[in-house]
């Protein structure tokens, strides 16, 4: 009976050390892999009294990656560019809070769960599953779950938003894409998706612009001053939209922007 609570016990500190590697695998980008084990940062639940003070603090440390993982969730996948889009498409109809921010925000987290996948799986089949099977170490473990997530910045930044905080870093020229840190992809990535976004963003404006610019000049011309344009172009706009099945587009334009 006593072993098998511990064995119980065991399971579960292990399924913990797996969750906290999963959520490390992601805030230990923002720090070099080799500096973050050179300070020690381990996942090891010893009892002994010698290591408590050690344990404390690296469970402090851990609590502060979890922390911000929120942040780094948005800004490390396709969660900011989805997110900005359908905002500009909420504006560009006029429509005011509709849809909510509550559905705005709930579709681009599943839009970027499902962008997101083959990543995610990759990292679990490379990285998590292997750790928790005994068959890596720690170490090993958050090199072979960053690969993946690197490579999918690499492929959406812009060689000039590169070249731009590479040369702000003040490093050597790099030769190849591993030789650029972590630290350095991760806000040249946020830039590309920003001006990635913008640019969908101005595409979806200019047919509802046309619309509002029609109205106006028609209301003009029958000297219907005191009527605001958004008022008669709104409609118009719902109508357009419903027609060419707008979320239709505009998700497949999202999720292939990526691929």
């Amino acid at each position: 009976m006593i072993a098998t609570v511990k064995a119980l016990g065991s399971a579960k500190k292990r399924n913990l050390k797996a969750l906290l590697l999963f959520f490390l695998i992601l805030g230990g980008i923002l720090v070099n892999t080799d500096s973050v084990l050179a300070a020690g940062l381990t996942l090891d639940f010893g009892t002994t009294t010698a290591e408590q003070t050690s344990s404390t603090l690296q469970i402090l440390l851990l609590l502060t990656v979890l922390s911000i993982a929120p942040a780094i969730l948005v800004l490390m996948t396709s969660f900011t560019r989805t997110i900005i889009v359908l905002s500009f498409v909420r504006n560009a109809l006029g429509t005011q809070q509709l849809p909510p921010n509550q559905v705005i925000i709930g579709l681009s987290l599943f839009l970027t769960f499902f962008v997101m996948a083959p990543t995610w799986n990759e990292i679990n089949t490379q990285a998590l599953q292997p750790y928790m099977q005994n068959q890596m170490t720690q170490a090993e473990a958050l090199q072979q779950a960053e690969a993946p997530l690197r490579q999918f910045m690499f492929e959406q930044t812009r060689e000039k938003d590169l070249k731009l905080f590479v040369g702000l870093a003040r490093m050597e020229q790099p030769q190849t894409y591993g030789d650029i840190p972590t630290y350095v992809l991760i806000p040249a990535f946020v830039i590309s998706e920003l001006k990635t976004a913008f640019q969908m963003g101005f595409a979806i404006f200019i047919p509802f612009m046309v619309i509002d610019m029609l109205v106006a000049s028609v209301l003009m011309s029958m000297g219907m001053m005191m009527l605001p344009p958004m008022m008669v172009s709104l409609p118009f706009k719902i109508l357009l939209f419903v027609l060419v099945d707008g979320w239709h587009l505009v998700v497949q334009s999202l999720v292939t922007s990526f691929y």
